[in-house]
């Protein structure tokens, strides 16, 4: 750019008002932003990731699934791919010297789902459900039961209308294998599961409700 112009950041400051309105004053919230841009060969798709301080818990928000600057496709009703992710992570589930790494490698796991959608188009909407089959915890140590996720709506922050379109927030709650089973089992649907966990928050020590 020219010395001249500035940087359009109509559609990372929209994000942001969203997230601000439910946590004011957190104007400068934890930030990790990629050191070597995915265009430029990095490995890590999303431009950046903000944890907001919910008092018991953080709350994750991604930056880079929707249109930051400028407006680039020719779909004007939403912005980029529709929707940015969001986890909100239960504090004291975790041994506390371990609370950045945990931090960090939320940041980690949101990044490889968001590369999903940047290698292979696939877009991720409330009441689904991601197992791999893996049997470690997804925390930092692998020790909690928790090992995939379902979606649901945020529910924090609602959808958003930007000057380069809609987005949606999809938040992901960490549920165990046996839990994973029940759904591809189709024992129940994604809403029951959410119905009995009774929570969005996840949650490292919780128990297996199955």
């Amino acid at each position: 750019m020219n010395q001249s112009e500035e940087l359009n950041l109509s559609g990372w400051e929209a994000i942001e008002k969203a997230f601000t309105e439910i946590y004011t004053g957190q104007d400068n919230p934890k930030h990790y932003r990629t050191i070597i841009p995915y265009i430029l060969g990095g490995n890590d798709p999303l431009d950046g990731i903000s944890v907001y301080d919910g008092g018991d818990y953080w709350h994750f928000v991604t930056f880079g699934l929707t249109e930051l600057y400028e407006k680039e496709n020719d779909n004007p009703e939403y912005s980029g791919y529709g929707m940015e992710f969001t986890l909100r992570l239960k504090k004291g589930c975790y041994d506390i010297e371990d609370e950045e790494n945990e931090i960090r490698c939320i940041a980690g796991i949101l990044q490889k789902i968001a590369k999903i959608t940047f290698e292979n188009g696939e877009l991720f909407q409330e009441n689904e459900y991601i197992y791999t089959g893996q049997k470690t915890g997804i925390d930092y140590n692998q020790k909690s039961m928790l090992t995939g996720f379902i979606t649901v709506s945020d529910t924090k922050v609602k959808s958003i209308d930007t000057p380069n379109g809609k987005v949606d927030f999809i938040e992901f709650i960490g549920v165990t294998d046996a839990e994973l089973l029940s759904l591809i089992n189709k024992k129940l649907t994604v809403p029951e599961l959410y119905s009995i966990l009774g929570s969005d928050i996840t949650d490292y020590s919780r128990k297996s409700v199955f």
